[in-house]
Formats: C-alpha cells, sequence, structure tokens
C-alpha cells in the first residue's frame, strides 16, 4: 500500500522535532515544551507508524522501548581496540608520566609545557557506537578490548544515544565511544522502586548501570534510567578533521552527543595536578560517580608519535581518586596461580563493607610487599579497595597482632603442579616453571600453543580448549595430537565438518620452523624474534636445551634475564617430557647449521612500515627485516633510519616527511636486505 505524501512528511517532521526535544530535554538539559505538549507529538508518531508500517524507520524515537529477549549477545570485533588507560595514583606518578610524554615527544629541557586534554573518569561501562551514514546500527561493550558484545537492542532505549546524527554531512562511517552510567538521583529512584516490589537493591550506581545494559530483555533495560557521556571515537576519527582531541569531542558534541561540561586543556604536570584537585572538591557535588580523571596529550599528531605500549596507549592516564579503605582481620594467606604461572598471595579476610561491595579476599602482590608490611595470619588490617575495584591490604594495625603470628612463607614448590618455583633477579613475582604441564596454566598454555605465530592451529579458540581441558581430554599441547575426529565431533557446537577441519590443522601444524616451536612453547621472556635468533644461533633444538647461561647470552639480544628463563624451563623434568611426546608425535623441522651471529645488512637499524607492500605481507616484511638484523618499530622518531611506505600509507608516512627521515618502497627494502655482509 503507498503511503499519502502528507503522511510521510508529517512523520518525518515527527521524527525530528521530538529527536530535538529529546536533545534539549536529556542531553542540554533545557527544556523547550512541557511534557504534555512532547507526549502529544510523540502519540501522534505512534499512530501514523501503526496506521502506515512502512513509515517505521530504524532511527525512530518510538523504537526507544525495547524489543523481545535475546538468547544471548553475539560477539563484536572492534575496528580499532578499546584499550584501558595506566593508572596513576600519586603526584609523582603524574609527573612522571608528563616527563615520558615530553621524552617520547623529543622535547628540549626548555621547551614549553606539553597541552593536554582533561576530563572526569566516569565510573561506569565503556561501549562503542557504530554510526553508518547517519544511522546507529550496532553498539558494543569493551569487552576484552578487541571483542566486545552486541548491546544493540539496549543502547537504543537509552534518550542520551542520538538514534540519527544530527546536522549534515556525516562521516560514511564514525565509531563514537563513551560511557553508560546511571545519575544519582536515578540510582536512588531504582533502588526506591526495587524495594517497594520487593526485589534486591543494587550496590551501587556502576554495578546498577552494567546489570541494566547486559540484561538480554531490552524492555527491561528500557525501564532503567541509563545515560550515556561521549569522551572519544574509535574508528572514522580522520573524517572529523580534527587537529585535538578537544577539537574532536566538540565535533563529536556537533553530531548530538552528550559530553562533559567539566573537560577543558591544561598546560604541563602543574595543570594536571590543578584539574585533579579541582575535581576531587567537586566530586561529592557532581551529579553521577567519578572514580578519578583522565589525562590525554591533545594534539592527535602528538598522540600518533607516542603509540601505544601492550595494551594501554602512552598518550594518555587515568589519575584515580584515593580509594575507600576499612579495617578486618586476615584469617588466611593463600597461593593463586595465575594462568601466566605468577603465584599470588591472597589474604583471605573476615568480611568487612569497603567501597560498596562486601569484601573477603584481598592481593598481598608478591613475597616483598608481604615482607615491607609484614602481613601475618591473624593481624587486624586496613582494607582499600585499590582503584575502586581491586582489593588490597594497606597496613597492618601492628598493636593488635595476636601473639606468635607467623611469618608467611612463599612456597618453593607449584601448590597446582609440583614443580619448581623460580622468582629473577629483578623480579618482585615468583612462578611455577612447569608451563606445559601446570594444570592453572593449562589453558593459557595451549592456547599460546595454537595461535597463529605459533604452531598456527586454526580453529583451536578459547572455548574449545575450556572444553578440551574441562573434560579432562588434554592436560598438555603434546595430547592434541592424540585426539580424533570422533573425540572432537562430540564435543559442543563441533559436529563432524568442523572435527575435520580441525584434525587438519592440527596434523598441517606437525610440519613447522625451530623458531616457532620455541616460541610455542611459552617460555618466559622468550618472544618471538628471540625463538627465531635461538634457532638461527643453534640450529638444533637439543643444542638449545643443552647450553647454559653464558652460551645463551652469545645470541643477539639474550641477556641474563631470558638466560635463567631458558635454563630453567629446560631443567624442569615435565617440560622435556612434553617436549619429548610432541617430537614423537610427529613435530619436525628442519634442524640447519649454526649460525653465529656477525654483521648483517641492517644490523642496528631500525625500520617503521607502513601501508600496503606489493608482495610482501606485513608479518613477512617484519620477519626478513629482523633476520637481517634490524628492528621493526610502530612508530616514527628521529631515531628511525628507514620507513617502508606503501599503498595507502598513514600518519606515519606524514610524521617521516615532517621528521626528515628516509622514506623507501619495497624494492629499495629487498635492495637493502641483499646486500653483502
Amino acid at each position: 500500500m503507498t503511503v499519502p505524501a502528507a503522511a510521510a512528511e508529517r512523520a518525518a517532521f515527527l521524527r525530528g522535532e521530538i529527536e530535538r526535544h529529546n536533545h534539549a530535554y536529556y542531553v542540554l538539559d533545557a527544556p523547550t515544551i512541557p511534557d504534555a505538549e512532547y507526549d502529544k507529538l510523540f502519540r501522534e508518531l505512534q499512530q501514523l507508524e501503526t496506521d502506515h508500517p512502512q513509515l517505521l524507520t530504524a532511527d525512530s524515537p518510538t523504537q526507544r522501548v525495547g524489543a523481545p529477549p535475546l538468547k544471548e549477545f553475539p560477539p563484536v570485533v572492534h575496528r580499532l581496540p578499546m584499550l584501558s588507560l595506566n593508572n596513576a595514583f600519586s603526584e609523582a606518578e603524574v609527573q612522571a608520566f608528563d616527563q615520558r610524554v615530553r621524552d617520547g615527544l623529543d622535547l628540549p629541557a626548555g621547551a614549553g609545557p606539553v597541552e593536554y586534554a582533561v576530563e572526569p573518569k566516569f565510573d561506569g561501562l565503556a561501549i562503542s557506537l557504530t554510526y553508518e551514514n547517519g544511522i546507529f546500527v550496532r553498539g558494543a561493550t569493551r569487552g576484552d578490548g578487541a571483542t566486545g558484545e552486541d548491546v544493540t537492542p539496549n543502547l537504543r532505549t537509552i534518550r542520551r544515544i542520538p538514534l540519527r546524527l544530527a546536522g549534515t554531512g556525516w562521516p560514511a562511517l564514525i565509531e563514537v565511544r563513551g560511557e553508560v552510567l546511571l545519575f544519582r538521583r536515578d540510582f536512588e529512584k531504582l533502588n526506591a522502586r526495587q524495594r517497594e516490589r520487593g526485589e534486591k537493591e543494587f550496590v551501587n550506581p556502576r554495578n546498577a548501570a552494567a546489570g541494566s545494559l547486559r540484561q538480554l530483555d531490552s524492555r527491561i533495560t528500557a525501564s532503567r534510567p541509563l545515560s550515556f557521556f561521549a569522551y572519544g571515537v574509535g574508528a572514522g576519527y580522520e573524517a572529523l578533521a580534527a587537529n585535538s582531541h578537544a577539537e574532536l569531542i566538540d565535533r563529536v558534541a556537533g553530531l548530538g552527543f552528550p559530553v562533559s561540561r567539566e573537560r577543558r586543556v591544561v598546560a604541563g604536570a602543574e595543570g594536571l595536578l590543578d584539574y585533579f584537585a579541582e575535581m576531587g572538591e567537586k566530586r561529592p557535588n557532581l551529579p553521577y560517580d567519578i572514580d578519578g580523571v583522565v589525562y590525554k596529550v591533545n594534539r592527535l599528531s602528538a598522540q600518533d608519535r607516542l603509540g601505544f605500549v601492550s595494551r594501554a596507549p602512552r598518550f594518555a592516564i587515568a589519575h584515580k581518586f584515593p580509594a575507600e579503605e576499612a579495617t578486618t582481620e586476615i584469617l588466611a594467606i593463600e597461593i593463586q596461580v595465575g594462568r601466566t604461572g605468577a603465584l599470588t598471595p591472597v589474604a583471605r579476610l573476615k568480611p568487612v563493607f569497603v567501597g560498596g561491595v562486601t569484601v573477603t579476599n584481598a592481593t598481598l602482590h608478591n613475597e616483598d610487599e608481604i615482607r615491607r608490611k609484614d602481613v601475618r595470619i591473624g593481624d587486624t588490617v586496613i582494607v582499600r579497595r585499590a582503584g575502586d575495584v581491586i582489593p588490597e591490604v594497606v597496613a597492618v594495625v601492628p598493636e593488635k597482632r595476636p601473639i606468635l603470628a607467623p611469618e608467611f612463607i612463599m612456597p618453593k614448590a607449584c601448590p597446582q603442579c609440583g614443580s619448581a618455583v623460580e622468582r629473577l633477579p629483578d623480579e618482585a613475582v615468583a612462578r611455577c616453571s612447569g608451563g606445559l604441564y601446570c594444570p592453572a596454566q593449562r589453558k593459557q598454555a595451549l592456547l599460546h600453543f595454537a595461535s597463529r605465530r605459533a604452531m598456527d592451529i586454526e580453529g583451536l579458540g578459547e572455548k574449545l580448549v575450556d572444553q578440551l581441558v574441562d573434560g579432562g581430554l588434554v592436560h598438555s599441547p603434546a595430547d592434541l595430537y592424540g585426539l580424533d575426529m570422533a573425540t572432537l565431533a562430540d564435543l559442543e557446537r563441533m559436529g563432524e565438518k568442523s572435527a575435520q577441519n580441525l584434525c587438519a590443522a592440527i596434523a598441517k601444524s606437525r610440519n613447522t620452523t625451530l623458531g616457532r616451536f620455541i616460541y610455542a612453547l611459552g617460555i618466559r621472556n622468550v618472544g618471538e624474534a628471540t625463538a627465531r635468533d635461538l634457532a638461527r644461533h643453534f640450529g638444533r633444538l637439543e643444542d638449545i636445551m643443552a647450553a647454559d647461561e653464558a652460551k645463551l647470552q652469545e645470541v643477539q639480544d639474550v641477556g641474563p634475564v631470558v638466560a635463567v628463563s631458558l635454563t630453567a624451563f629446560f631443567a624442569e623434568p615435565h617440560n622435556r617430557e612434553v617436549i619429548e611426546r610432541l617430537r614423537a608425535a610427529g613435530i619436525h623441522w628442519p634442524d640447519a647449521a649454526p649460525r653465529h651471529d656477525g654483521p648483517r645488512p641492517l644490523a642496528g637499524k631500525t625500520l617503521v612500515l607502513t601501508g600496503t607492500l606489493p608482495t610482501l605481507k606485513r608479518d613477512e616484511a617484519k620477519s626478513l627485516i629482523e633476520a637481517a638484523g634490524g628492528k621493526v618499530a610502530g612508530s616514527v622518531s628521529k631515531k628511525t633510519d628507514f620507513v617502508v611506505a606503501g599503498d595507502e600509507a598513514g600518519s606515519k608516512l606524514e610524521t617521516a616527511l615532517a621528521l626528515g627521515r628516509p622514506v623507501i618502497d619495497e624494492a629499495e627494502l629487498l635492495n637493502l636486505l641483499n646486500k653483502k655482509d
């Protein structure tokens, strides 16, 4: 049925008017019409869409009421990772951050202060919102930073999130990032309603917001008064043509998003600390909870130069407020073995309410911390929720110590597998040396062993590893090579075709290289490049396993720490047994004559790769450069020797040109690689 033109025009007008009033009410806190007039417009639009279903659009304000329940949240892979921030808890740490930024930007001592964008650190749930051609199409939680959960139906119910971007000329695709939270007044109303219904009350606004957003039934989410603030942009930020973070957030506000009114730009460490003090004073009177403030280098070009380290940016840091504290008693000290083999002493506490939750456990970090604080079983201690998240023991109340309270002794053997516990001279953490055998490390060891740059067993992911380990089918990587199709096909979500593919991938992995195999073993401090260097230097696995620390340190970039890790790993009988079983299962590689490192074409040179090369993949180019003695860096600086640029080279090429660093193409790279030693 054809929709009358007048009805279509009226519906479009009503949608625009309602969203304009929504923005004024929910984002600007400045209502433009009485509630009765708003309700009249809303009901008229609902009636038009009921009479003419063809008029209903995904961005209609009427679609915020919730949808039928989901069975589960589908995964969403973030186009750009949603990285966490490193934390600072003291003035000294903030000053050290500012100095690291200055050093990373090569600023001389006499240069002016760095400009920073500063904003509150909202105590809520981080999310990303994806818009295509101005329409909201997908929303996801942060998850593990790489993959989150698709909570689009729930996010549609939040009135502070626009379903259509404001203005015109939007980017074809843009991902806006921010925080879902509950205002304090709304949290109090929500708990009052929970009490009236005889239902469980929420402990704090953050828990209430997180629980509301992760409801499988979005109609429940729609009944909760969630709010949102935008604080950044992921994919598509280039299209906003901003030169600074502050300018970028101005652009985001112009698209119709609520942003913090407390954000501003300051200069240097002094400006950061002044802002922290100011927000500390304002904190009790803000309408929402914050657990600190966030500092970001303002210039986007400077952010690009500083880059990232591990899972956090170098150009930003969160400065946390002091956490709440309480006093309680230590009932026992137990050892937890982490997935990487780290032994962490944990205090079992007499339950105590701290920072909105009941705490029964607290980390003691490591043996040195226990000695420094002189923590003993039976002690009365002050407990703090560090960063308002992880409970920790701050100090002992010595006058309440029981007579003859025993000192803590770190075990010499892993409580999970009995392997020797090692502690390197420059590390505070003690670790289990039974990596391939230890039950606590089993899943992590298998995932690492099967990863693309190790044995490359396609299809062996986290959920499948969980089933194999929890079902007692796999105890070490060697057991993978004894799996058959019938066993795999019986697993949940497998089936004959998937089982066949995994069996083929396991069989294919038997043919590998010595460098990949060493890396796959997951030896502490031995990364991909070090594993290749060991393989090139020794040529045979037997020679690596027999080498002492002095011999190992003859290898390029292998120092005392790596040498100790290698000898400790190969000294453990459990690990040798697993290696023997892997060899017996048919894993093989071509042995090579030992190559003792001499001068190589790119020895001592630092290169940066950007863009798409004509024939070489990024990993292939990196391997060739490292084999020739060079180092591949992630960002361009004055210390970069060559920038290898391919098609669609981005900001790294611009930085190279600005710094006057040599730029070469793939052909010139191959010429450098082919030069004789």
